[in-house]
This record gives C-alpha cells, structure tokens and sequence, in this order.
C-alpha cells in the first residue's frame, strides 16, 4: 500500500510536531504531538493550522503501530528526505527496540507539487495533496 506522508517540526533540526499518512485508499493516519517552544516562524506558519490535540510520544507510537499493523507491506512516499527520517525514528521506542511494522519500502518524489495543498503547513493537508499530485502525475503518465 502507497502511504504518502507529511511531517511537521521545529524549525531546522527541531522537534516533531506533527505526522500524517494518506493511503491511496482507506483510512488517514494524523496525530500531533504539539510543540512547546515554537520558533518565530512556525508560531507563525504551523502551530495555527495544527488543528490536532497534542498527545505523549508513547501514544503517537501506539497509534502509529495500530495503525500500520493493518497492511501488509507499505510503500512510503515523501516530497522532504526529513519526512521518512521523523517517520524512522518514531518506529523506534527504546534501545534495541521498535514497532513491530509490516515491510517498509521509501520514496522521495521532487514531483509532489502538481496540487497545492488547501492548508500549507498543516501535515494532513499537506500529506493529501502530495497523494493527489501523485494520482495526476501518474494518470498524465498513462495518457
């Protein structure tokens, strides 16, 4: 299964505030985890269109686990190299240990801007585009 995803963080380097994963059918995944310290900008451009409760790093990871264990194999696809980097690290809970994912395979695609999203810098509306340009992008292919 195709996940496009979209991730939000603090600034260069900073912390995760938000994920989503859009399939190319069924069910989103979006869950934040807030951000307590905003830098300028994203005070100015992210926090207010987060419109998700913040909740613990344990149950983002919980959610993101039950949410994966209903495929069998997922193919991630990114337009950021840092999407698939925060996604790596929150399969990870503790030392030596992570979530007992289905096989993971990654995409980064420079051509995800054929729609733009509806709320720039909200990861869901972000996530949703990407997989609605890589729906055009691939039916333009075919034609």
């Amino acid at each position: 299964m195709n996940l496009f995803i979209d991730c939000e963080w603090n600034d260069w380097g900073g912390e995760l505030i938000s994920m989503a994963l859009v399939p190319e059918d069924g069910y989103v995944f979006y869950e934040s985890l807030g951000c307590e310290n905003p830098s300028p900008w994203v005070a100015e451009h992210v926090v207010p269109v987060n419109n998700k409760e913040p909740i613990s790093a344990d149950a983002f990871q919980s959610k993101l686990n039950n949410y994966l264990s209903e495929f069998d194999s997922v193919h991630v696809i990114a337009d950021w190299p840092e999407d698939i980097a925060w996604f790596c690290r929150m399969l990870i809970t503790g030392p030596g240990q992570r979530l007992n994912t289905p096989h993971l395979t990654f995409e980064i695609m420079r051509d995800l801007d054929t729609i733009q999203s509806i709320m720039p810098h909200n990861a869901l509306a972000d996530a949703l585009a990407n997989a609605g340009s890589y729906r055009v992008n691939k039916l333009d292919k075919t034609s």
